[in-house]
């Protein structure tokens, strides 16, 4: 069995690698495809030393540009490997626009698509990343669904068949990364364990408004004077707070330069709670068993929410949802047991079209 995987961000590049190894184990032979689409293929980054991530067999060079012209770009090129490979399925990842044009090539080219991260919706609807994941969940064949929620989510849409519920595969990162965890700020800035918090700010709708960033940052101050916040933080939100003139919110804070995936990871381990506008740190925090406040109007892990472990929060809500000592029991298995890899595999692999 050959199938082409193509991937055009830094997650699906991880996404991809762990199922790359499962891929070998099986016997299936792989192709990998780069849209070009973010290409940041740097081999110090310590995902790719850890995994053992290697250079894609092909690279589209696409580039950046209007979402028509490089979704246009990348079927282009992408169909022009395709039909050279004549691959059995094609794997997309995410939903991005390089993970849309794949779905869209291989429909049109009657070979079998997989969708690994389905299902997974969020507001407002016309986000471009909203377009791209319910477009190829319509055209895929097989949809790995990294929650039941996304299952019920497809299902909503009349979309039942070729779905299934796997896990996480960031979940299977976490765990394989976890013995790899750095532990040295925590010495460094003189943190005690599950008495502090952990912030990430960046996202336009929080920091591009002066009277946004000021309430966000006025809370947090209030927060900051009886509990450490370490925050390491954006070089966008670095500019807006210097624009702005709001410096003096964050004197109270531990402002640290941005953290890599080990020493961030390594924070939010020991902390008490995380505040961010990043959906990959409120899955990673739960990963950790901490919680998290999403200071954002919605989120593609709703479930987390549902389930009352994370909160949403806008400015106004901030400081009470921080304060708030309410406890829960661990909601465990959300996204699975860390083998969602090898579920997907082994659902490709006995795959029959």
């Amino acid at each position: 069995m050959k199938v082409l995987s193509l991937v055009g961000a830094r997650p699906q590049i991880i996404k991809e690698a762990m199922l790359h190894e499962a891929f070998k184990v099986r016997g299936v032979q792989e192709v990998l495809v780069h849209s070009g689409q973010h290409y940041d293929y740097n081999m110090s980054d310590v995902f790719f030393e850890v995994l053992n991530i290697r250079e894609p067999d092909y690279n589209l060079n696409v580039g950046s540009g209007k979402h028509g012209e490089m979704t246009g770009k990348i079927m282009i090129e992408f169909e022009k490997i395709v039909e050279k490979e004549m691959p059995d399925m094609i794997i997309v990842y995410g939903d991005t626009n390089t993970t849309l044009a794949g779905a869209i090539v291989g429909a049109k080219l009657k070979i079998p698509v997989a969708h690994v991260e389905a299902g997974v919706r969020q507001h407002p609807k016309d986000m471009p990343e909203e377009i791209n994941r319910v477009l190829t969940d319509h055209v895929s064949r097989l949809l790995f669904c990294p929650s039941h929620l996304a299952v019920e989510n497809l299902k909503r849409e009349g979309i039942t068949d070729g779905v299934h519920f796997v896990g996480d595969v960031m979940f299977d990162l976490y765990k394989r990364m976890e013995k790899h965890f750095k532990y040295d700020c925590l010495e460094s800035l003189n943190l005690e364990e599950n008495n502090y918090l952990v912030l990430t700010l960046r996202r336009d709708f929080n920091v591009d408004r002066k009277e946004v960033l000021a309430k966000i940052l006025s809370a947090l101050a209030m927060v900051a004077e009886k509990f450490k916040i370490v925050f390491p933080i954006h070089p966008r939100t670095r500019n807006r707070v210097k624009e702005f003139g709001l410096q003096d919110h964050l004197k109270n804070m531990i402002v640290v330069e941005p953290l890599d995936y080990l020493n961030l990871m390594g924070l939010v381990k020991k902390c008490w709670k995380v505040i961010t506008d990043s959906g990959g740190l409120q899955k990673e925090a739960y990963f950790a068993g901490k919680r998290a406040i999403a200071l954002m109007p919605d989120t593609g892990w709703r479930e987390l929410v549902e389930v009352g472990w994370n909160k949403l929060a806008s400015a106004n809500e901030l400081l009470k949802l921080i304060l708030e000592d309410e406890e829960i029991p661990y909601p465990a298995n959300l996204y699975g047991d860390g083998d969602s890899a090898e579920r997907i595999v082994e659902i490709i692999a006995s795959f029959r079209s």
